[in-house]
C-alpha cells in the first residue's frame, strides 16, 4: 500500500488498471453512470464529498472514490455516504485473486478495480472520482468525466511528480482528454495555470475559472476549515456547469447537501472537531499550502502560545519547509504515525528543538492525548492533531 509505503508502493502507469478492468468487463465503461473526476494537490477529497453530498441530496444515487483510508479501507469506496459492505470486498477479492496473482497490481490498483465493479453493480447514476497522485498516470485515468475538476497546484510528491508548479500540473491536467468542461479553482499560479489551459485547448476542453457563491454558501457550508472557502467556488462552479448541462439540481436540495456533508458523504478530517473542554481539531493538511492555512486559521482563534499540537508526519515530506511554517512558541508533542513510513518521533522532536522550539516525544497517539488534554487543564488552550493524514487516522482510532 502507498499510504504504508510510499514510492515503492506507487506504480508509474495504467497498465495494472487497464489489465483489470478489461478481465470484469470493463464497468467504467458499460455502464450508464456519468463520471465527475477530481484532481489538485489540495482540496479534491472535501471538493469530491462535497459534490457527491449534492449529488445524493437531489436523489441522484452516487459512488464517491477516495483515498487514502483513515481507519478502515472500505472508507474508499461509498454510495449515498455508506461504505461498500465487507461480503463484497470479500466476494470481489476471491474473484480476482488469480488476476492479481498474474498481474501483481498495487494496493491502490486493486480498490480502482472494485469501486468501478462496485458501482456497476449498484447501477449509480453519478460516481465522484478522485485521482489518487497526480492524474495522468493514475489509476483512476481510464473515466472520461463529465466535468472534469482541478482543485489546486502546489508543492507535494515532488519525487513523483516534478520539482516545478508547471511538472505538477501537467500531471494533473492529464485528466484532461476530452472535450467536455473543466473546472479550474481560481488560485492556481499563472505559470501552472497556463499548462492546464494549453492541454484543455488542445482536447477541446473549455474552461471554467471558479468563481464565489452567493454568501449563503458560505454560511451553511458544514466543512469549517478556513482553506474551504476557495473548495466552495470550485464546488459552486462545478455545480452550475453541469445545471448548464442539463443536470437537475434544486437549490434547495443543494443546500441540503452542502450542510450535511459527513453525513450524506462520510467525509472525516477536515477541521473536525473530536473533544471539547479543552477544544480538540484535527486537520489531514500534510503539506506546504495545507499547513499554512491551518496554521493561519488557528492563529486567527487564539495565541500560538495557547495551541498545544500534537505533530507526526512520514518520511517522505519535506519537513524542513513545513516546519518552519509552524508557530515559535507552541508547545509540540511529536508522536511517530502508526504506518511504515512514519517518521521516527524522536529523530523529530530533535528537528523541532534545533529549530527552537518547545518539544517533547510521546511514544503513541494515546499517550499525547492524555498528556495534552492535562497541560490544557489550566489555560483556555486548542489542542490541534496533525502533520499527516495517518496522524489524524490514530487519533480517529484512540478517540
Amino acid at each position: 500500500m502507498f499510504q504504508n509505503e510510499g514510492k515503492s508502493a506507487y506504480k508509474i502507469d495504467i497498465t495494472n488498471t487497464v489489465l483489470l478492468l478489461e478481465a470484469l468487463g470493463n464497468p467504467h465503461i458499460n455502464t450508464r453512470t456519468k463520471w465527475i473526476h477530481v484532481a489538485g494537490t489540495n482540496g479534491k477529497g472535501s471538493v469530491s464529498s462535497s459534490l457527491a453530498a449534492i449529488l445524493t441530496a437531489n436523489g441522484y444515487k452516487t459512488g464517491l472514490y477516495t483515498s487514502p483510508h483513515l481507519i478502515d479501507c472500505r472508507e474508499r469506496i461509498r454510495i449515498d455516504g455508506v461504505c461498500i459492505s465487507e461480503s463484497f470486498v470479500v466476494d470481489f477479492v476471491e474473484k480476482v485473486k488469480q488476476l492479481v496473482l498474474d498481474i501483481k497490481p498495487s494496493f491502490f490498483e486493486i480498490t480502482v478495480a472494485m469501486a468501478f465493479e462496485y458501482f456497476k453493480l449498484s447501477d449509480i447514476d453519478w460516481g465522484v472520482i478522485e485521482v489518487g497522485l497526480g492524474g495522468r498516470l493514475d489509476s483512476t485515468n481510464v473515466i472520461e468525466g463529465e466535468i472534469k475538476v482541478i482543485t489546486s497546484i502546489g508543492f507535494d510528491h515532488m519525487d513523483l511528480l516534478g520539482n516545478s508548479l508547471e511538472q505538477i500540473a501537467f500531471e494533473k491536467a492529464g485528466i484532461i482528454k476530452s472535450p467536455s468542461p473543466t473546472i479550474i479553482q481560481k488560485d492556481i499560479p499563472k505559470s501552472a495555470l497556463n499548462v492546464i489551459l494549453k492541454h484543455a485547448d488542445s482536447n477541446g476542453s473549455k474552461t471554467y475559472s471558479s468563481v464565489d457563491p452567493p454568501t449563503d454558501w458560505f454560511k451553511i457550508f458544514e466543512l469549517k476549515g478556513r482553506y474551504q472557502q476557495l473548495n466552495i467556488s470550485t464546488i459552486y462552479t462545478a455545480i452550475e456547469v453541469l445545471k448548464s448541462m442539463g443536470v437537475v439540481l434544486e437549490e434547495t436540495l443543494i443546500q441540503h447537501g452542502i450542510s450535511n456533508i459527513v453525513k450524506l458523504s462520510g467525509l472525516r478530517g477536515r477541521w473536525e472537531i473530536i473533544q471539547q473542554n479543552p477544544t480538540i481539531i484535527c486537520d489531514t493538511g500534510h503539506n506546504e499550502d495545507g499547513v499554512r492555512f491551518i496554521v493561519d486559521q488557528l492563529q486567527s482563534i487564539t495565541d500560538s502560545e495557547k495551541i498545544i499540537f500534537i505533530w507526526g508526519m512520514v518520511k517522505d515530506k519535506d519537513r524542513k519547509t513545513i516546519l518552519t511554517l509552524l508557530p515559535k512558541n507552541s508547545t509540540y508533542l511529536i508522536v511517530k504515525p502508526q504506518v511504515q513510513r512514519g517518521y521516527d518521533s524522536n529523530l523529530m522532536t530533535q528537528e523541532f528543538i534545533e529549530l527552537g522550539m518547545k518539544a517533547d516525544e510521546c511514544q503513541n497517539i494515546s499517550e499525547a492525548i492524555q498528556r495534552a488534554n492535562l497541560m490544557a487543564k489550566n489555560k483556555e488552550s486548542i489542542i490541534f492533531i496533525g502533520g499527516s493524514t495517518f496522524t489524524v487516522a490514530d487519533a480517529l482510532k484512540f478517540i
